[in-house]
């Protein structure tokens, strides 16, 4: 049998920070090559995983100007399968033609965060590019049932569900490394206002016997590091490396995520793959998180402070919880998340074959 032909619309590079285009990344990765045959951009250096990847294309795109080899790579592509696909002009514009085309390929969709936009991030244009291609794929799959929900409710589409994933073999816990002299409690995210990063910063406050370590960047940046400066419990690691991300959860006790508005964050799966007990809040429903066992999901801001003085004042509670994060956690481990894809993907080409014949 022929394998199936997916163009993955993202893009393959070493450095990526996006949360999405990494979780591309590592599907293609991982997808079975004999029974997949994928293509994938990149803009300047593939990671290796994917560059030793067999039955594997990979597309350079200029710098600048992406737009006419997207959209004819959309157009001409042979493939079965448009993955992945990205709300950008050259997809409006695909999205637009394609019901011309002679031969149409089966468009998926997926859907990472709310869709109610409250966080006021998402400019009445990018709402609209958003809504003219990503919602118009032919299957639309979000990343939670909270996101499934949303996008119900906002826009009265279905979506199934297939979580984000983790690499259980890359974030891993440091269970033999020396105690900390005093509580660690780590940050992971933008500094953007709808993350809480500010919250951190007042809980260090209130906790001058612990640690607060924040990595990130944004919009916050400058304003965090100025109220930092006063706080000499406090270190702003700026952005780093996957590599150099995975050590502070390593070297971490707690991880502190006050954000209010997500989907399912890639950030709480990696801190329970690095078994550490996680203090979030519930408005998002984060299955990556049991209250009361891997950590606390809290329903305002005097209860997540109330959580982390439990926490920092509790050690072999800080241990009970990572380790149970750590093996509820594995049952989102991307080599379990991505049976899933290929198995939605020959699901959905078989089904589309017994509509319109065999593939050419």
């Amino acid at each position: 049998m022929k394998p199936i032909r997916i163009l993955v619309d993202s893009f393959a590079d070493d450095d990526l920070t996006n949360a999405q285009m990494i979780n591309a990344r590592e599907i293609v990765c991982r997808l079975d090559p004999p029974r997949f045959f994928v293509t994938i951009f990149y803009r300047e250096r593939p990671a290796e995983e994917i560059r030793r990847r067999s039955n594997t294309r990979l597309l350079q795109l200029p710098a600048r100007l992406q737009t006419i080899p997207l959209f004819a790579r959309y157009m001409l592509g042979g493939h079965d399968i448009l993955f992945y696909l990205k709300a950008s002009p050259a997809s409006r514009w695909y999205m637009k033609l394609r019901p011309a085309l002679r031969r149409q390929c089966l468009t998926v969709g997926t859907i990472e965060s709310q869709t109610n936009w409250q966080d006021g991030s998402v400019t009445p244009q990018a709402r609209r590019l958003f809504e003219e291609t990503i919602l118009r794929c032919d299957y639309l799959y979000s990343n939670s049932e909270m996101v499934r929900r949303s996008l119900e409710t906002n826009y009265r589409l279905p979506s199934e569900v297939i979580a984000t994933g983790v690499d259980t073999d890359f974030f891993t816990p440091h269970w033999q490394r020396p105690p900390n002299l005093r509580p660690r409690v780590l940050y992971v995210g933008s500094l953007r206002p709808f993350k809480g990063p500010q919250v951190v910063l007042d809980a260090a406050q209130r906790h001058p016997e612990a640690d607060f370590v924040l990595v990130g960047d944004g919009l916050m940046a400058q304003e965090l590091h100025s109220k930092a400066e006063n706080l000499p419990n406090v270190t702003m690691r700026g952005s780093l490396s996957r590599i150099a991300v995975r050590e502070e959860y390593r070297r971490a006790d707690i991880f502190l995520f006050p954000s209010r508005w997500e989907g399912s964050p890639r950030v709480l799966l990696e801190a329970a793959a690095s078994g550490l007990p996680v203090v979030a809040r519930r408005d998002y429903e984060p299955e990556s998180v049991i209250d009361g066992e891997t950590g606390y999901l809290v329903a305002n801001w005097d209860e997540m402070m109330n959580r982390l003085t439990q926490l920092i004042a509790d050690g072999d509670l800080r241990q009970e919880f990572g380790r149970a994060a750590r093996s509820h956690i594995m049952r989102f481990g991307w080599d379990v998340i991505v049976r899933q894809w290929e198995a939605t993907f020959c699901k959905l080409v078989s089904a589309f074959e017994e509509r319109s014949g065999s593939r050419s």
